[in-house]
């Protein structure tokens, strides 16, 4: 069996669908609609974008951030300490 939608109406008498592995576990849940066009509507929204739709873990960006932070700190600590080594021009003497 397929995974499959399912429609259904709550307590409230809005219109929801589910989104059934092919084990019939519950993988994604809807929001309420309040007509069956809107729901199926929702569905196919689905359906068209998923497929492409990326992943997007925040938890792996921080990691990443983190990693990347020490070559930055790195970078900008030997900036100012390349500055401090440049020869300096004399000035000009006043009388």
């Amino acid at each position: 069996m397929a995974a499959k939608f399912e429609i259904f109406t709550d307590r409230k008498k809005q219109y929801r669908f589910h989104l059934k592995a092919s084990n019939g576990e519950v993988i994604a849940a809807s929001q309420a609609y309040e007509n069956k066009a809107a729901c199926i509507k929702g569905i196919k929204a689905i359906q068209k974008n998923a497929p492409a739709a990326a992943i997007i873990d925040p938890e792996e960006a921080a990691k990443r951030a983190v990693k990347a932070a020490p070559a930055k700190r790195d970078a900008k600590a030997a900036a100012p300490a390349a500055e401090a080594k440049k020869p300096r021009g004399r000035k000009p003497k006043v009388e």
